[in-house]
């Protein structure tokens, strides 16, 4: 039981780290996407980097993970742009809960790649998160909704690249390298973009990017500490709660407040996400 109430506290943090990188994202102004993910992801790759080294092994992949380690790497880029075009664009709690969709989608992409089964109630609820997304979308086929489309594609990319984080896990392929694999890719396909189409930026917007990063690290690093102490099926619901700490610092930093449609989805997602979770930790006391 401790082991679980810590392992919500680590998840809870891990929203609340989240949470704070999309607002340092969103304060440090107009700049490209692409840019932003970079020095995002440089921090996260000096961390690894350091937990890596104080490693007996240091820094080592497995040969016949490479592929794999390269899909992650590639599916977590589409993800991490398409939440940062998002955040930029939408309000904040709006782009958090567009990017909990990507726990549903894990669903279906171990389904088709994993071949794990899914079941009929997975399916319903899968189908009931979408309807929730489209109460927060609120589709008009008009040039408002591209931000809600590159929204559910990072969703879409980061849904995928986790589940072949589950597939490397399975290969005995460990944390600390998937992070830094993932990172260094991400920053070297970033960099031509970097380097060719850079965008001055002022000490003040650097400091929030740093600081994005900052966030991002401590969230990947309570994330995994929380998934090291329970199975996902017992404290996965509680990551949900950094869509309330968005709503809360877009209210307070940025004057948001969503519309009575998006707070419809916000809470269809979160009971489709609430009643998976019930659901899932029923199924493994009856074992």
């Amino acid at each position: 039981m401790k082991s679980i109430n810590k392992a919500i506290l680590y998840i809870i943090s891990a929203a609340f780290f989240f949470s704070l990188m999309n607002t340092f994202v969103r304060l440090s102004g107009d700049l490209p996407s692409i840019q932003k993910s970079f020095f995002r992801n440089f921090i996260a790759l000096i961390f690894a980097l350091i937990i890596l080294q104080k490693q007996s092994n240091g820094i080592s992949f497995k040969r016949e993970n490479l592929k794999l380690l390269i899909l992650r790497s590639a599916l977590g880029t589409i993800g991490i742009l398409g939440n940062f075009y998002a955040v930029d664009r939408l309000l904040l709690s709006d782009a958090s809960m567009m990017n909990k969709l990507s726990p549903f989608l894990v669903l279906i992409f171990s389904y088709f790649f994993l071949k794990e089964k899914i079941k009929l109630y997975q399916i319903i609820l899968i189908f009931t998160a979408f309807i929730g997304c489209l109460f927060i979308v609120k589709p008009s086929f008009s040039a408002d909704m591209f931000p809600f489309i590159i929204g559910i594609i990072g969703a879409m990319g980061a849904g995928a690249a986790y589940t072949t984080v589950r597939a490397l896990g399975l290969r005995g392929e460990k944390g600390p390298s998937i992070v830094f694999f993932f990172s260094a890719f991400s920053c070297l396909v970033t960099l031509p973009f970097v380097i060719f189409f850079y965008t001055p930026m002022s000490l003040k917007q650097i400091c929030f990017l740093l600081l994005a990063g900052l966030a991002a690290s401590g969230g990947q690093f309570s994330i995994t500490a929380a998934y090291s102490n329970a199975p996902a099926s017992q404290i996965s619901i509680y990551d949900y709660s950094q869509v309330l700490f968005a709503a809360f610092t877009g209210f307070i930093i940025f004057n948001e407040i969503p519309d009575i449609l998006s707070i419809i989805g916000y809470i269809i997602i979160c009971s489709a996400a609430a009643i998976m979770f019930i659901i899932n930790k029923k199924a493994k006391d009856t074992k």
